[in-house]
């Protein structure tokens, strides 16, 4: 039945010339045609499709045949698919390039998620031939074919395992090695419009610009737009897949898809005439004149140029289009608008590109080489406040150790200046008292080192200190302090306390320690004494109600609801809770210990 009338509405339009076909001629040459493919009469269908007599038809109407075609192709169908192949590429050959663009798109849009990368596959050559086909009208066709492909690209899961992309298990490798066989040949064309433009710019008449008729200046509009659209595909794969993707180095996976496919990403920029160093650099180069309709911000996304730095300065991909000219702390002050986008984020990869590339940046500075005046610069403050949200925040362990590492790694690389002003702005900044007990370990250790015989310095030593110890050496909320919250802080300041009246001799009294200590007993230790001593009782108190609760025949595995302060404990059994009472007595004991141990020394000394 369908047969029939597919090949009854093909001698219709045989009669009819024009092109002049009616809607229910499209309708039943659609309906028919597709099923008769359904059908497995795919032979019949090749016979009237090729037969010169029908060309006209077919290349007004033979797009529609595609939906089944494509299923055809995708399932391989033994009996079917060497003639649906071959309607397929005659279909290419003859339809209209745009109505070709339409069908194969809807194809890649509509396709099923077990078969996306599939569909992808199949389709990339055709779309290429088509839109080869439409010549100097093919630039903003790419652009919308690009952006196609891009977002069923960024629907496929990203291998994590050397294993994953080995195998390709979820075939994004394949997709990404076929998508820049795709993109090649527009890549080579643009290229030539660059190196021809630059050729003529060159030449002997410097006014042939002016002399260019209509017809040369619409080429050269095309050619820029072409471009536009190749550099638009480059940044969006620098943000989705390789922002996702964490590249194997070639010690690791000597043979990477994806790493070649970033590659090839980078080599393209550089063919369509984008500076590789110019584009790392853009933040802190002046805003730049561009060609074309897209402004700066839409046609260099700041997520794209951070993933670029990331390639080239972690991976060193295309290293040799990016001259070794740049000095260390010129690098690290463009990365640091590139960190500091990474780790404004939340996603697992960019935090952890965010780390590399700030690690990376770091280990070719000497110590102590960084100058305090990099510290007025905005991102050398919002940087390492990021930091402290990645060290605090994020969910994944090894990611906030890694962030403590590279912290201490930036600290290190600041002169002595900066490293006293760094730190004063941390402790500000830092609202979190781990961190703030690691900042405080290490305005000890600058303490130490500049008490060592060679190594004094003004910045931490007497009266710059002393302001700094202020800082550190008092409780957040007097008395009332949580110091179960603030333990770290707390610990470490007693700490350093301790080592300055230890070290640093009333006789001496290098560090200004001895002058300001009445200030200190009466802003730190006094307060904390009390705070100790409020803290115990009202745990003591908990714990004494605790336990005659288990007594009064609670039963062992009952719940119970204790509340310290205002906050109540997590429900825990009378067991826990009597454990958890015990923890926090002994923490008070702790810090009274070395609360002790520094009043012994202050009073002998004083004596």
């Amino acid at each position: 039945m369908a047969l029939e009338q597919f090949s009854d509405v093909v001698q219709k339009c045989q009669a009819i010339h024009d092109d002049s076909y009616t809607t229910e001629d499209y309708d039943v040459f659609t309906i028919a045609g597709r099923a008769c493919i359904e059908e497995g009469d795919s032979t019949q269908v090749l016979s009237i499709v090729v037969d010169e007599k029908n060309k006209d038809i077919v290349r007004c109407m033979g797009w529609n045949l595609l939906p089944p075609l494509v299923q055809v192709l995708l399932r391989k169908d033994d009996r079917s698919l060497p003639h649906c192949l071959a309607i397929f590429s005659h279909l290419l050959e003859v339809c209209s390039p745009k109505e070709l663009l339409v069908g194969l798109l809807e194809q890649v849009e509509e396709a099923q998620p077990d078969v996306r990368a599939e569909t992808l596959l199949l389709l990339l050559n055709p779309l290429q031939k088509v839109l080869l086909r439409l010549g100097r009208r093919k630039p903003s066709s790419l652009g919308m074919v690009l952006s196609t492909l891009l977002e069923q690209v960024a629907k496929l899961p990203v291998p994590h395992t050397k294993e994953q992309e080995e195998d390709d298990v979820f075939s994004l490798c394949r997709c990404c090695t076929h998508l820049m066989a795709f993109i090649r040949p527009f890549v080579q064309e643009a290229r030539y419009n660059v190196l021809h433009s630059k050729s003529l710019s060159e030449g002997p008449d410097k006014g042939a610009d002016e002399t260019l008729d209509e017809r040369d200046r619409v080429l050269s509009d095309k050619e820029d737009e072409l471009r536009t659209e190749l550099l638009k595909f480059c940044m969006k794969t620098l943000c989705q897949p390789l922002l996702e993707v964490h590249l194997k180095d070639p010690d690791t996976l000597p043979v990477s898809p994806l790493r070649d496919f970033a590659t090839e990403i980078l080599s393209s920029l550089s063919a369509i005439g984008e500076s590789l160093p110019s584009l790392v650099f853009l933040p802190l180069l002046r805003r730049r004149e561009v060609p074309g309709f897209l402004e700066e911000e839409v046609r260099y996304p700041k997520e794209s140029l951070s993933s670029l730095a990331h390639l080239l300065f972690v991976h060193h991909l295309a290293v040799d289009a990016f001259p070794a000219v740049y000095s260390p702390v010129f690098t690290l002050r463009s990365n640091m608008e590139h960190i500091n986008q990474l780790l404004s984020r939340t996603e697992e990869s960019r935090i952890q590109k965010g780390l590399e590339l700030y690690e990376k940046s770091l280990v070719r500075l000497e110590d102590g080489s960084l100058h305090v005046s990099l510290l007025e610069i905005k991102t050398f403050i919002s940087v390492p406040r990021n930091l402290v949200k990645v060290m605090t925040l994020c969910p994944v362990q090894h990611l906030r150790t890694k962030g403590l590492k590279v912290l201490q790694l930036s600290i290190d690389k600041f002169d002595t200046e900066a490293k006293y002003n760094f730190l004063q702005s941390m402790l500000k900044i830092s609202n979190h008292s781990g961190v703030e007990g690691y900042i405080i370990k290490n305005i000890k250790n600058q303490i130490d080192f500049s008490l060592k015989p060679g190594h004094g310095n003004p910045w931490f030593e007497g009266v710059h200190l002393l302001p700094l110890l202020r800082q550190v050496l008092v409780l957040p909320d007097g008395p009332e302090t949580d110091l179960l919250q603030y333990l770290d802080r707390v610990m470490e300041s007693l700490n350093l306390l301790r080592y300055l009246v230890i070290r640093d001799k009333v006789t001496e009294n290098q560090t200004g320690i001895w002058t300001e200590l009445y200030k200190i007993e009466d802003k730190f230790l006094k307060p904390l004494r009390v705070g100790v001593n409020m803290s115990r009782a009202h745990y003591e108190m908990e714990l004494k109600n605790t336990m005659e609760n288990k007594k009064s025949k609670v039963k062992e595995d009952s719940v119970l609801s204790v509340s310290v302060a205002d906050d109540k404990l997590p429900n825990m059994t009378s067991e826990s809770q009597i454990q958890a009472l015990h923890s926090a007595l002994h923490t008070f004991d702790m810090i009274e210990s070395v609360l002790v141990r520094i009043e012994e020394i202050i009073s002998v000394d004083n004596i």
